[in-house]
């Protein structure tokens, strides 16, 4: 008795051909090559994400180093000294001060320069 695979298939590749919509050209129309930029972009969207936390941390730590480089210090002062002085605030909120409040920002170097 043979196997009948009903739908599966045509499911299948239409799962692929929907995940491949906006490719360009056969890309998104044929299954073959379809599954290929598909699995692609998946390997690229997952090495992504990892690069994202990489660059924002990057993104953060220049933005800290400015405002600080402003008042006359280093990154890596304001951040030694900040542990020294057992503040735990983490680079993300210290950019997010140095961008939208520098007041605040500064009265923290004043604080932990002391």
């Amino acid at each position: 008795m043979r196997v009948k695979r009903g739908n599966v298939a045509r499911k299948r590749r239409n799962k692929i051909l929907s995940l491949a919509k906006g490719f360009r050209g056969s890309s998104s129309k044929l299954f073959r090559i379809a599954n290929q930029q598909v699995m692609k972009a998946l390997r690229y969207a997952y090495v992504g994400r990892k690069r994202k936390k990489r660059e924002f941390r990057s993104l953060w730590i220049t933005r800290i180093n400015a405002a600080a480089r402003l008042e006359g210090t280093k990154y890596s002062n304001v951040i030694s000294s900040l542990k020294r002085s057992n503040i735990a605030i983490n680079r993300k909120m210290l950019a997010q001060m140095a961008v939208s409040d520098i007041a605040s920002f500064n009265k923290l170097l004043v604080e932990v320069k002391k």
